[in-house]
């Protein structure tokens, strides 16, 4: 219902860091982010399990995907 910082961020299941989609102070209402499967260099990463992380001031979600290519 307000505007406040977030972080959508892309882990591989190591726990690395993939790739950084969302940072910074993000308007009130419904957002969407498509992932092109890329890694933070623009590099194609393998299909496979990956899980994303949202951070805002209201908390953390972390939810599992499947990368199909």
């Amino acid at each position: 219902p307000r505007a406040q910082e977030a972080a959508l961020r892309v882990y591989d299941v190591q726990g690395k860091l993939v790739c950084t989609l969302v940072e910074g102070m993000q308007a009130a209402g419904r957002h969407s982010v498509t992932w092109q499967g890329r890694d933070e260099h623009g590099g194609a990463v393998s299909s496979g399990l990956y899980f994303y992380r949202l951070t805002t001031d209201g908390g953390e979600l972390v939810r599992k995907m499947t990368l199909l290519k």
